[in-house]
């Protein structure tokens, strides 16, 4: 086990990617026709939720395009003068990525590599000028490949039977699926061996108070509050302590994708048949 982290590690070329094939493969078409005809690559709008890969293929257009990449957050760019000292340290052909593009001063307008997880609140006459890449949320049969190529590359060894259990609580999202692979990998170390095994997994997620479809313990405490009958947001919110925008906003945000919860017709929150399953079927990691 010479690598001790998941992110020593990561995919270098468009070939080495898992998942997000649509995004991938037009991102392999514009890299073609880019170096067919002696052009820079286009301007490209990375949308999408978090943790997905939008900032690794801007590493990996770089690394085709064999360039240096200069990152920044677009809450750093309050005008144009802050966007013009990146654009000066950048060599030419080099890559220049504003990652959350959405807070970036609005009077700015240039050829860029961008990201956002809120492609509404970009200007439209930025968005409209730039090459529209869509990233989604990973089926599990993609994300347990990738987390298979890491542990490979990384050189760790694994009982690899376990590595869809680690899919499966992390909500279609590779960084939490890594962040998990690498708890799996403390506690394996911790007890001395150099084997991931099923009960690493385990002692994991009671470390983190994950259950088996890695909801933590608010939205474990969000799903008991709804089981006792239609609840409104803001009595979710009450009694769970936290703002009820961030309620709906965070907390909701995977159980309604997951098909846990519902809303009836007064708006407020009931468990679905899903939700009533799981529910159900929950127990304690590791019992």
């Amino acid at each position: 086990m010479s690598n001790h982290n998941v992110n020593d590690v990561k995919p270098t070329s468009l070939s080495r990617m898992i998942g997000q094939s649509a995004v991938i493969e037009q991102v392999r078409v514009a890299l073609d026709a880019s170096q067919m005809d002696g052009q820079k690559f286009p301007n490209a709008l990375m949308v999408g939720p978090p943790g997905v890969g939008k900032t690794q293929i801007c590493h990996v257009i770089a690394a085709e395009m064999a360039s240096d990449v200069h990152e920044c957050l677009g809450s750093t760019l309050a005008n144009a003068s802050d966007l013009f000292a990146l654009l000066l340290a950048a060599k030419d052909k080099d890559v220049v990525y504003i990652d959350e593009v959405h807070a970036a001063s609005k009077d700015i307008f240039v050829t860029l590599l961008m990201s956002t997880t809120e492609e509404y609140a970009v200007p439209r006459p930025l968005s409209d000028r730039c090459l529209c890449l869509r990233f989604s949320y990973y089926e599990n049969d993609d994300l347990t490949r990738l987390l298979l190529n890491r542990v490979r590359a990384l050189g760790w060894a694994i009982h690899e039977e376990i590595l869809p259990d680690i899919s499966m609580r992390s909500r279609g999202t590779p960084r939490l699926g890594l962040r998990l692979l690498q708890s799996c990998f403390r506690c394996c170390r911790s007890e001395g061996e150099t084997t991931i095994a099923k009960r690493h997994l385990l002692r994991a997620c009671e470390l983190e108070q994950l259950d088996e479809l890695g909801l933590g313990p608010t939205e474990q405490q969000y799903l008991a509050i709804v089981a006792e009958g239609p609840t409104r947001l803001n009595v979710i919110a009450s009694r769970i302590g936290l703002p009820s925008r961030t309620v709906s906003e965070v907390t909701e945000s995977f159980l309604i994708r997951a098909g846990l919860i519902g809303k009836d017709e007064q708006g407020r929150r009931c468990l679905t048949e899903a939700g009533h399953r799981h529910l159900s079927d929950s127990r304690p990691s590791g019992a």
